[in-house]
């Protein structure tokens, strides 16, 4: 992939998050690097990947920057 077209796709799908809560961005966040670490921990695994993707989605979730 041509580093311009990963450049722009980055771009567009950042563009897409501003109108997101904050929990709706932690959510996100965390179901990426969920995802990611499942990929990483099982190999590749397609179920690890979308168990880690659900795991972090739903910690993000929980996570409230506001919190006290």
């Amino acid at each position: 992939m041509p580093a311009w077209l990963l450049m722009a796709t980055t771009l567009v799908y950042l563009g897409g998050c501003s109108g997101m809560s904050a929990r709706d961005r932690n959510t996100a966040g965390g179901a990426a690097v969920g995802g990611a670490a499942g990929a990483i921990l099982t190999g590749g695994s397609a179920a690890g990947t979308i168990g880690g993707a659900a795991v972090g989605g739903v910690i993000g979730n929980q996570v409230d920057p506001n919190k006290k």
